[in-house]
């Protein structure tokens, strides 16, 4: 057995007091997250294939979610086009037993009008299939999404939303247009309302990777000095996010809200202490979408 002397167990547990605790990560979800008695349920179609031009070569799966509320066209009645949030990593996203289960919030916050009647697109990213019929295809995400350019709001412009479009009536005003994503998807939702504020004017970010995968580490200086654009930012991230070869994300997002209040956007950041996950933006999506989409009027006509 290993002895110790007094004055080093001492030693041993000033280091270990020193040592930062793991984060607690121990978010729970709320009533918002689960299916009520009552709640008129929305209607989730998916997966569905897309093959893209903009991202020639690829394909992906999407899913789309149409809330109870929105009615088919009937003559002498026309339809109020639907609000539409976008979320990367789609497949994610629309489980409704993992961690942000969106058709249930979207069921629930409807349906007491607490965010407008919206549709959500669901989008994983592109793949390259393989030659082989076994194989398993090349992943295009870290290209659409980390890539700081206008290339995915043109396959949004150009395909997907179109697509929908023609099965449900949708909002063409940014105001009306959503955009979410986790990880790399997150700085891809801020890199499309950023390069295109005129089709998206608001952005939810969990865990953003405003890191130098692709460049993005820039954002927070070129925030400071850009006018403003108008859109609407939601941060979440944690302190026990990543820090690694490309950057530490939590002094990441710190710098891009520092970046966002200085330049008087309308924004918000949740700190917490969780790691690179969905635990606590899930949590707090609720809370998360009333804040985007609040005082969300109608399109104009």
């Amino acid at each position: 057995m290993r002895r110790f002397t007094l004055p080093t167990a001492f030693a041993l547990i000033l280091v270990a007091l020193l040592e930062p605790a793991p984060a607690a990560d121990d978010y729970s979800l709320g009533p918002d997250s689960f299916p009520h008695k009552g709640v008129p349920k929305g209607k989730v179609t998916g997966p569905m294939k897309w093959k893209s031009q903009v991202f020639e070569g690829t394909e992906r799966d999407y899913w789309v979610y149409v809330p109870a509320q929105c009615k088919p066209e009937e003559a002498n009645t026309p339809v109020e086009p639907a609000c539409v949030m976008v979320f990367q990593d789609g497949e994610w996203y629309v489980n409704e037993k993992g961690d942000f289960r969106v058709p249930v919030v979207f069921d629930n916050l409807i349906h007491r009008k607490e965010m407008p009647v919206t549709v959500g697109i669901f989008v994983n990213p592109g793949t390259f299939p393989s030659a082989n019929s076994k194989g398993k295809g090349r992943s295009n995400r870290s290209f659409e999404y980390d890539t700081l350019s206008n290339q995915y709001a043109s396959f949004l412009e150009k395909e997907l939303l179109p697509e929908v479009a023609k099965t449900v009536k949708l909002r063409s005003d940014p105001a009306g247009r959503a955009i979410c994503g986790i990880s790399s998807g997150g700085i891809c939702a801020f890199t499309v309302a950023w390069e295109r504020p005129d089709l998206f004017s608001k952005v939810l970010s969990h865990v953003g990777s405003f890191t130098n995968i692709r460049g993005g580490d820039v954002y927070p200086g070129l925030i400071r000095k850009t006018e403003p654009k108008p859109i609407r930012v939601f941060l979440q991230d944690g302190s026990g996010d990543l820090d690694n070869l490309h950057g530490h994300w939590p002094l990441a997002n710190q710098q891009m809200a520092s970046a966002l209040k200085y330049m008087g956007y309308d924004y918000t950041f949740v700190y917490g202490d969780g790691g690179h996950n969905g635990k606590q933006g899930g949590v707090i999506l609720p809370d998360s979408l009333r804040w985007l989409w609040r005082n969300t009027l109608p399109a104009k006509r």
